[in-house]
């Protein structure tokens, strides 16, 4: 809905939380916003904190689990190099453990983000061998951004 609906009718769109999980508020000039109530932000934080730690858990007894496991949850994991992979495996459970201790997902988010992108320069044949080529030329010295 759009946001100005929230400001226009906020007791409405409040009452729409009774109907569904959350509801997206549109914004023409900014990220778009979703509000939930107390109750369920707090439910499902403790849901991923549970899930990460238990996670956590289960890789230390068998770390081999994991690292099946994301190819199938993950599809695009499979345009990594093997080491990627690994180092991906690995990454992914230390920031998932660590951001569930601190109770902020956006850390976990951002790792995948970044390996998702370094998948799609693995599958693209052309564009891998664009930046993985070494660079030929100096472009001189990068000026000092100026203070703020």
């Amino acid at each position: 809905m759009p946001f100005s609906e929230l400001l226009r009718q906020p007791a409405e769109t409040a009452e729409r939380l009774s109907h569904a999980r959350a509801v997206r508020l549109r914004r023409r000039d900014a990220a778009d916003l979703v509000l939930m109530s107390a109750d369920r932000a707090t439910a499902e934080g403790e849901v991923v904190d549970l899930t990460a730690r238990l996670l956590a858990s289960v890789v230390r007894r068998d770390p081999t689990l994991v690292r099946e496991a994301l190819p199938t949850v993950l599809p695009w994991v499979r345009f990594l190099p093997p080491e990627d992979r690994e180092q991906m495996a690995t990454e992914f459970l230390e920031v998932a453990e660590a951001a569930a201790a601190v109770g902020n997902t956006a850390a976990i988010s951002q790792l995948l983000t970044e390996w998702r992108h370094s998948a799609e320069v693995h599958a693209d044949p052309d564009l891998h061998r664009v930046l993985a080529a070494p660079g030929s030329d100096d472009f001189g010295a990068v000026p000092r951004p100026a203070a703020e």
